[in-house]
This record gives C-alpha cells, structure tokens and sequence, in this order.
C-alpha cells in the first residue's frame, strides 16, 4: 500500500475536514497516517481508521510555536517513509513542499481558509508578510491544490493561476440518531434553545453581539460550544450583563458527540461579520452541521453563506450585528412555529444533496492518480 501523510497544525480532536479527508484516503486504498500537535488540554483521540500521530511542543503561541513546528515537522516527514505528502494550510506547507523535493513524491495542498487574510494576520503585519512570502514562493508550483468554496478559489487563480478545486467542508451521511435527550445532556426542558457552536470561536465572529442579544429574549437557552481566542472574555460579558441563565458554554467536542446538542436546538447560528477578506468569502463548516441536524439557521450576511441558506431555503439572514435587531430577528423566527417547520424539511432535502460521498468525487479523482 502507498503511505501518505496528511499534516495539519491543530490537535486532530475536532477537525472534521481532515478526518474525512483521511478516511477517503484509506478508502481509495492508502495506508494513511496524520500528524498534528498535542496542547495542553487536548482531548483524548478516539480511535479511527487511520493513524494518528501528534506532536508535543515546548511552545503553543506565536513565533517560537510556528517555528518549532514546522521543523519538527520537517524533519518528522524527511525520515518517516511517504510516497504522497498532504498539506493542510499555509502553516504546514513550507516543509511539506521541502520534503517533496528532495524525496521527489507528489504533494497535495489542502487550504481550508484564504490564509493570508484572517484577522489575526492583518493586526500582525510582519507575520502576515512571512506568510504571504511563503505562499508566493511555493503556491504556483503546486500541481493539486483544493479550497472549501468558490470564492476563496477564485481569489487563488486570480493571484497565481493555478487551477483550485473546491471540495466543501460537508458531513457524511448518517443518520441522526438522538440518543440523549434535552434532560441528560443537562439542558432544560422547557426553554427555547439556540446554539453557536465553532473551534474557532475568535474575534469579530458576531457572539459578543449575540451574547447581548440575549437580554431581550427571554425563555431560551443560548449554547456556545467550543473553543477560541475570546471565550473568556464572552464569559465575563454573560457575567457583566446578569445572563448565566440565558447562557451556557461547553467546551469543544468530537462530531458524533456535538451532534447531539445540535440535533436538539431549535436554531443554529453562524453569525461572522465582513471585517475582512477571509471572513468575507467564508463558509463556515457550521452550516452544513446545522443542516444536517436539521436545524434552522439563522446566519450573516456573507456571500458563501447567504448562497446556501438562500438556494436551499433553510434558514434566514442577518442584516444587522446590533444587538436588539439581532434579538428581534431570533424572537421572530422562534414564534413563528409554521415556517420554522418548513427550514427544518428543507434541511433534510438539502443534507440529501449537500454530503461528502458527493463532494469527495473530485477529491478522489486526485488522489487515484497516485496509488
């Protein structure tokens, strides 16, 4: 069998994307193993069908953090046996692309985000220049390159013509089986519940306004599961407005357990604002979670996202991040029981068509290529 190593720089407990990427691979025939980094308070990996491998730094932030990891990573894909390398974002693509070269194997680049535009970059400018400087040097000798949605690809030929697939961020299909009810997973019965969930609940991501919001919403439950730069500082803003009985925050969970708190909300909210090129064109991998847990949405208004909930009829948009529009917006879509019945059946017609069985054909017309 082929062996192939797909890198990524996350701790591999919550990354959808990747582990259906890897378990694509295993079924096109490959012997599979995925490296990523151990944090502090990972949780503990679940087994899978593929190997798992992750890597316990001495730094977990910033310059010391970027710069350990890739040479370890380095080094870790120069002497392990590979006939294909995978790259999962900019952050791990300069070894990547290293080590292909010298062992002459081909690589497959997997960006997940237009990079070199989140925010965290642009309030750092040397470290976004870094970035760009690596990207530019190695993004037009890439043969195989995939994004999650058409606009970010666009961005990408336009920049460095090279061909870019798109392979959406959508779940598999299965059956939703709601094993725990609203008592034992410690929610309560008798209120409303929305939920914003995401592994990277950061900056500018529109829940500091939500968590507002849910002053002027009463008998619901807001769920905020996941982790991210801000949440604690969201959790002092539920304390400084008196909302610990409106709000609650789980920490990030693996996918057949999150969907349990997802299947049983009454309306998922996705809620990013246009402050920047990356967010702009995003689409986050929460919507597709919340279609297929056949669950209204409620969501900003981004290209990418109103495209979605738009063509399919599954949900409404968001014109404005002010707190009291925004409470407005949910109550009324909360009492109106009728077309919230009808978001929740065009879900399911919609997770019919938007899964990865589909949207892996293109994937797996690549990676063929090479077994």
């Amino acid at each position: 069998m082929k062996k192939v190593i797909v890198s990524v720089i996350n701790d591999l407990s919550t990354d959808q994307r990747v582990d259906k990427v890897c378990t694509t691979l295993v079924s096109c025939g490959y012997d599979v193993l995925l490296i990523g980094r151990r944090k502090r308070d990972s949780n503990t990996l679940l087994p899978r069908n593929y190997l798992m491998e992750r890597m316990n730094l001495l730094f977990e932030k910033e310059i010391f953090f970027y710069a350990e990891f890739n040479i370890r990573l380095f080094f870790l894909l120069l002497t392990r046996k590979v006939d294909l390398l995978v790259s999962n974002d900019l952050d791990t693509l300069l070894p990547n692309f290293i080590v292909s070269k010298i062992k002459k194997i081909p690589l497959i680049y997997d960006s997940h985000e237009y990079f070199t535009g989140v925010p965290e970059l642009e309030k750092n400018n040397f470290a976004r220049k870094t970035w760009l400087k690596i990207e530019k040097y190695i993004f037009p000798k890439l043969k195989h390159v995939f994004t999650v949605n058409n606009s970010i690809a666009e961005l990408y030929k336009k920049e460095y013509n090279v061909d870019v697939k798109v392979v959406r961020n959508i779940p598999r299909k299965r059956e939703i089986n709601i094993i725990k009810t609203k008592e034992e997973l410690g929610l309560p019965v008798d209120k409303k519940i929305l939920i914003y969930q995401g592994a990277g609940i950061n900056v500018d991501r529109g829940v500091e306004e939500l968590i507002q919001s849910m002053q002027f919403i009463n008998n619901t439950l807001l769920m905020i599961i996941g982790s991210g730069d801000v949440i604690n500082e969201l959790k002092k803003n539920v304390i400084d407005f008196n909302l610990t009985e409106k709000v609650t925050f789980i920490n990030k969970l693996p996918y057949d357990q999150l969907i349990s708190y997802t299947s049983i909300a009454d309306l998922g909210l996705t809620l990013d604002k246009d402050t920047n090129i990356n967010y702009r064109f995003s689409l986050p991998n929460k919507i597709f979670d919340y279609i297929h847990a056949g669950i209204p949405i409620l969501a900003s208004n981004l290209i990418e996202v109103r495209k979605v909930v738009e063509d399919y009829k599954v949900g409404e948009i968001l014109d404005s991040h002010e707190p009291r529009y925004m409470a407005e917006k949910i109550n009324a879509m909360l009492e109106n029981t009728e077309k919230l019945k009808e978001y929740k059946e065009n879900s399911v017609k919609a997770a019919a068509i938007l899964n990865w069985e589909t949207e892996s054909k293109e994937l797996i017309n690549v990676y063929m290529q090479y077994v």
